[in-house]
């Protein structure tokens, strides 16, 4: 059982990465989601500067993975948020990663998908689709399409992770930020302009959204759920990361007036069911569950 001190952590990290939505959403509109993504990743290389550090025998997955999540993952995402629509669709949408790892991991690596996880994805997938024709979110398709496409990216950065175990969490943060920082500052550079136009009007508070986005969800967020992944197993830390999109939602609805209609609701209900599915592996739930009514019985 998980104790209450940790209970808590999980919340601080589910508060984090749900307001980091938020964050997401005004930095890429006060400075394009490219830049934006540029200025966050200098804050996180600045301070994960300690630990960006060669790992003998595993720089070229690590490079790989740095390169997928740093440029692609990010870049989508945040393009994705700055593309409008409701927070919720967005926030939602992210987590489909984790049925486009199992998806991924069947195609490549030969895991067997059961029936149960088959059908816990087609309902994850199927709640997609039913956001996507909420009005709110119909109008604004392309913002799914591109956090979806993000998700697909982190999904195969999970995948690839598998090449490079062990490796720290700040660690491979800060090669993150080391690849990202100079690619999305080159890709802004092609397809943004008036850099130095929004430079000279920026005010030093506009920063707080970069700032928060690498302090707050990459160095808090994740520093608390590798904590716990090293006390607790996966299916139990996954679930309660699902309050994330749910939280992100709520943060919408108070920052930007988002309206919640009963697609997005029944449709992100569906997605959320899907992911909780698919993460906690209800075979071996079923499996514990029958092994305690044994125990019960003796």
């Amino acid at each position: 059982m998980i104790t209450l001190p940790d209970l808590l952590l999980a919340l601080v990290a589910n508060l984090v990465w749900g307001f980091n939505f938020i964050a997401g959403k005004a930095g890429a509109a006060q400075f394009q989601p490219l830049f934006f993504t540029c200025i966050r990743f200098i804050f996180l290389l600045l301070v994960m500067l300690p630990w960006l550090r060669p790992a003998p025998g595993q720089m070229k997955p690590l490079l790989r993975v740095a390169f997928v999540l740093g440029v692609v993952h990010f870049g989508m995402v945040f393009i994705g948020l700055n593309a409008g629509g409701n927070i919720a669709s967005i926030a939602i949408t992210t987590q489909l990663y984790v049925p486009f790892s199992v998806l991924l991991a069947a195609l490549f690596l030969k895991e067997r998908i059961t029936f149960i996880r088959g059908t816990a994805i087609f309902t994850a997938l199927l709640g997609v689709m039913v956001i996507g024709f909420d009005p709110v979110v119909f109008n604004h398709l392309d913002a799914i399409l591109w956090v979806s496409g993000a998700a697909l990216a982190m999904a195969a950065a999970t995948i690839m992770m598998r090449q490079c175990p062990n490796l720290g969490v700040f660690k491979l943060q800060a090669w993150i930020a080391a690849i990202a920082m100079p690619s999305q500052l080159l890709l802004s550079l092609i397809f943004e302009s008036d850099h130095l136009l929004i430079l000279s009007q920026m005010k030093l508070i506009d920063l707080w959204s970069p700032l928060y986005s690498a302090i707050g969800a990459s160095v808090v967020g994740h520093g608390i759920v590798y904590t716990l992944l090293g006390r607790y197993p996966v299916s139990t830390i996954t679930p309660l990361l699902l309050l994330a999109p749910i939280l992100a939602s709520l943060f919408g609805i108070l920052c930007f007036g988002d309206e919640m209609s009963w697609k997005l609701i029944v449709g992100g209900a569906m997605t959320l069911l899907g992911i909780l599915l698919v993460s906690v592996k209800p075979e071996l739930l079923a499996k514990q569950m029958q092994g305690l009514g044994n125990t019960g019985r003796q």
